[in-house]
């Protein structure tokens, strides 16, 4: 709850919130230790030293004000490795000198002026020299020595083998999490395209959680194929073994006189339509292989298709090239349920395709009376039947004209969305695929 705001700035999938619980404890890690010792250890040692030269400093101006030294040296500088050059005051810089990235060289500075009353300025021009200005009775004196004298040597070493060991350490981390990973994205591979209606080959591998939840994945599949196998085969069975005493039926029609078979072979005909909107509805959305296909040339071809049939259809709008993954079959299939239920419930049928580089979207609209929005979910339903929305004199279905499009549009991972249209006024309905 107190850190809700933070989920915005999260990473999303799994692999980068481990690598973010990967990375930021080592990142920390390096901080809190790159602060101890700078605070403790060489900040400390920077400190002993200086205050180690300060007493030198002292030292050889007490000698140069006693005389027992000039202001260019003597053999007491020579020992402290120090060399000694008499200044005039304006040769004496204003202020100190110090390069912006040199952070020892602040805590010099800061420790000098404290223990060196005599001190003018401080000059740190790189990594080897140290000048430093001091008065004394002869005048200003400029003393110039080793800057290892004051400061630790190679102080970075520490920050480079930090940062080295860090990211070797961290790569190898990296490897050893993308394999971890690499069974999980292999199971949601399988997961996603079983969705879609296909079957990826998976074998379960990984850690132990990850083999149980694979296991469990491919007994879900299982079953899963296992009940639409036997809901296949049970409605291809009803089917052939209704059409043997529909053909009897046929037969023992066409005895009587034609006033009183008319409506007879109507009523078988009727049944054997609903028989195959029954098999229809069991085999479409698992019917063929995804395979890659132009939908622009498929929309027109089964457009041309229906104005050939008569049928009172447009394509008003086609856009976009290239080919997406479907099943030819099922989605021409749910396409002409479409255009089926519009032309039945309206006068004429508009149908447009879309392209883009993300989605696949086919639209058919009609100007019919439509499906009230709150009876849309139920509309998608099998066997549903909307005799308030739809007049059903105009023609008569079992109610899975919408229900297979809805199939067809999950197996290839879309959806069916209703709405009304803005052109025609009538029932508007999409499938939308995503790329």
């Amino acid at each position: 709850m107190f850190f809700g705001w933070l989920k915005q700035y999260m990473p999303r999938s799994l692999y980068g919130r481990a690598a973010l619980i990967l990375v930021l404890p080592v990142v920390l890690l390096q901080l809190v230790v790159s602060v101890v010792f700078i605070q403790r250890h060489f900040e400390g040692v920077t400190r002993q030293m200086t205050e180690t030269v300060s007493r030198e400093l002292r030292l050889v101006i007490g000698a140069v004000e006693a005389g027992e030294i000039d202001a260019t040296g003597g053999p007491l500088t020579e020992t402290l490795e120090m060399t000694l050059a008499p200044r005039s005051r304006m040769e004496v810089p204003r202020e100190n000198l110090r390069r912006w990235y040199d952070f020892s060289g602040l805590i010099i500075i800061d420790e000098l002026e404290q223990l060196l009353p005599e001190l003018m300025v401080l000059e740190l021009p790189d990594d080897d020299d140290v000048r430093v200005f001091v008065r004394t009775e002869a005048g200003p004196l400029e003393v110039e020595f080793d800057r290892l004298r004051v400061s630790a040597r190679n102080p970075h070493q520490l920050f480079a083998n930090m940062l080295f060991f860090g990211i070797l350490l961290t790569v190898i981390a990296f490897i050893y999490l993308r394999n971890q990973l690499r069974p999980i994205k292999r199971l949601a591979r399988a997961a996603e395209a079983f969705g879609r209606g296909r079957h990826v080959p998976y074998r379960p591998s990984g850690a132990i959680e990850v083999r149980a939840a694979g296991n469990a994945f491919l007994d879900m599949r299982a079953r899963i194929e296992r009940q639409i196998e036997q809901r296949t085969l049970m409605l291809s069975g009803v089917s052939h073994d209704l059409r043997t005493p529909l053909t009897r039926l046929r037969l023992g029609l066409s005895l009587l006189d034609e006033e009183d078979r008319a409506p007879l072979e109507r009523d078988v005909d009727e049944m054997q339509r609903l028989l195959d909107e029954f098999l229809s509805f069991v085999r479409d959305a698992s019917e063929g292989e995804a395979e890659p296909t132009d939908p622009v040339a498929l929309v027109r071809d089964l457009v041309e298709d229906c104005q050939r049939a008569g049928q009172p259809v447009e394509l008003s709008h086609a856009a976009g090239e290239g080919e997406v993954a479907l099943r030819p079959v099922a989605m021409r299939r749910a396409v002409e349920n479409l255009i089926s239920n519009a032309v039945r419930y309206g006068s004429r049928a508009d149908v447009s395709v879309e392209l883009t580089d993300k989605s696949l979207r086919i639209r058919v609209e009609d100007d019919g009376p439509g499906i009230p929005t709150d009876q849309r979910e139920e509309a998608m339903r099998p066997f549903t039947r909307l005799d308030e929305a739809r007049n059903q004199n105009s023609g008569s279905g079992v109610g899975l004209g919408l229900s297979i499009a809805v199939d067809v549009a999950r197996a290839h991972g879309g959806v069916l969305r209703l709405g009304q249209s803005d052109t025609l006024g009538g029932l508007r309905a999409d499938i939308v695929i995503a790329r």
